[in-house]
């Protein structure tokens, strides 16, 4: 039987209130009567009390946590059982978990967002160190101190980088379902890659609001993970400096191999988007753009019409390892399940593209980076524009500006079709696969009247930029709408 409220165990700690009910456990806020202090105490619930291998994961999470001692992770103070119940005791963090700060906030600021990111993988990145991956990485799983400082919690499902026959093994599905890898969800092997992948989406959630994919049921978020893009981060928060964007889509590769080689990688690249000069009195200023692309701060958008914003997998079991194998194995893992732009369709078909900001390798920013997305809203009313800055075409601050579109994943596009109430201006269309660079040519220049299709040279990439040389005699070029085709 579980105990309650107002109970002491093992003559020492008095369970004062219940503050979580997992699915394997219960957490009290207790007192510890020698020390005189408040501490956590993590009891396993009674039906597991009896199940040998539950136990095992349970005081295995003990010894685990009990090795690592760092500030960006919860540390365990005692283990042991009375009357039958098993339990942990913690260090008690006065505040609140990550998730409550993301659903009474909604998204966090640019700065904040990617403080508490390095926080959280600084943590990881020890226990990495020590041969352990968390695997259940998640905002409810990081407690945030009354100061504001991230502790990672619940090592639970944690297993050893060296362990081939531990309590979980490879084959079995683990982890939350939200915040799930595409090796956790296949049932393979698991890395500090696997982390990596997680705190990527949980530093999506933190800067967007939500988490990048939903579904009505476990298995359907699986299938996300395994085949679908995230959503472009830039729809719905624009401000985002594209080193910051690129770096949370590294982090979402399919492939653990594309992602970050390390944890500290991952925090290296981000401390590389951070900027903390000493008299900075904006967000903005302390966030470095990348060096290729530079994305403008926020501004008003120009627009007739209004804009449409885009918007625990628990410990699961043979069944659905098996439901996500056999329908890995009908479409053979991949080729048959198709999203956005990717996938097989008829040569000739549209595809959709997204205006996510501005390609802007030199000058300062330009100015209307936040209207992007009214190239691509099916709104001929709404516009992306760009002017001059001086004579003659883009003066001596800009060779040019582009247009940055996203297609979602890998596309071959045949053409792009450009419709401007400006025509006159000069332009080429660049591709690749990064939006922080690496674009190559993949049209010749031209013209552009009022309607006007670019034929492109075959590249088969992710993103692409109407790259505009020259202005019109106006001295401004609007894109009211632009689409491709393959």
């Amino acid at each position: 039987m579980s105990p309650t409220v107002g109970e002491v165990i093992a003559d020492r700690y008095e369970l004062e209130e219940l503050v979580a009910n997992g699915g394997m456990s219960r957490i009290y806020r207790a007192r510890d009567s020698a020390l005189e202090r408040n501490v956590a105490l993590k009891v396993l619930r009674p039906q597991f009390g009896d199940d040998e291998e539950y136990v095992a994961r349970f005081r295995r999470e003990a010894r685990i946590v009990a090795q690592l001692s760092h500030p960006n992770i919860v540390t365990v103070i005692d283990r042991g059982e009375a009357d039958s119940n098993q339990f942990i005791v913690f260090e008690y963090v006065e505040g609140e978990t990550l998730k409550d700060l993301v659903e009474r906030s909604g998204p966090l600021p640019m700065r904040r967002a990617v403080e508490l990111a390095l926080q959280i993988a600084d943590g990881l990145a020890y226990a990495h160190q020590n041969g352990l991956v968390h695997r259940d990485v998640k905002p409810q799983n990081v407690l945030l101190t009354n100061a504001g400082v991230a502790k990672v919690t619940d090592f639970g499902i944690a297993r050893s980088l060296d362990v081939e026959h531990g309590v979980t093994q490879t084959g079995t599905v683990l982890g939350t379902s939200n915040y799930l890898s595409p090796e956790q969800a296949s049932g393979h092997q698991v890395t500090p890659a696997t982390d990596v992948y997680s705190l990527g989406v949980v530093l999506y959630e933190l800067l967007a609001g939500d988490v990048p994919f939903h579904g009505t049921n476990l298995v359907a978020v699986a299938m996300h993970h395994l085949h679908d893009p995230p959503p472009s981060l830039l729809e719905t928060r624009p401000d985002l400096p594209l080193c910051l964007v690129a770096a949370v889509e590294k982090a979402l590769e399919k492939d653990p191999a594309d992602r970050f080689p390390t944890m500290d990688a991952f925090a290296e690249e981000l401390r590389r988007c951070l900027d903390v000069p000493g008299d900075a009195d904006t967000e903005r200023t302390m966030i470095r753009p990348s060096p290729v692309l530079r994305q403008s701060s926020p501004h008003r958008v120009r627009v007739r019409r209004g804009h449409r914003l885009p918007l625990a997998l628990a410990l699961a079991g043979i069944a659905l390892l098996a439901i996500v194998a056999g329908v890995l194995s009908l479409g053979g893992g991949k080729g048959n399940h198709t999203s956005g732009a990717g996938g097989s369709a008829a040569a000739g078909a549209t595809v959709a593209l997204h205006g996510v900001g501005n390609y802007d390798p030199s000058g300062p920013p330009d100015s209307h980076a936040n209207t992007a997305s009214s190239a691509t809203d099916g709104n001929a009313g709404t516009d992306w524009y760009t002017q001059i800055y001086a004579t003659p075409a883009f003066g001596n601050l800009k060779q040019g500006l582009g247009l940055l579109l996203d297609a979602r994943s890998s596309v071959k596009l045949a053409s792009l079709e450009v419709t401007t109430p400006t025509p006159g201006f000069v332009a080429r269309v660049l591709a690749g696969n990064s939006p922080s660079g690496g674009f190559s040519n993949d049209s010749s220049t031209q013209t552009i009247g009022s309607k006007t299709t670019l034929k492109l040279n075959g590249a088969t990439d992710r993103y692409y930029v109407l790259w505009i040389t020259q202005l019109p005699p106006g001295r401004k070029a609007e894109v009211s709408e632009i689409g491709g085709s393959r």
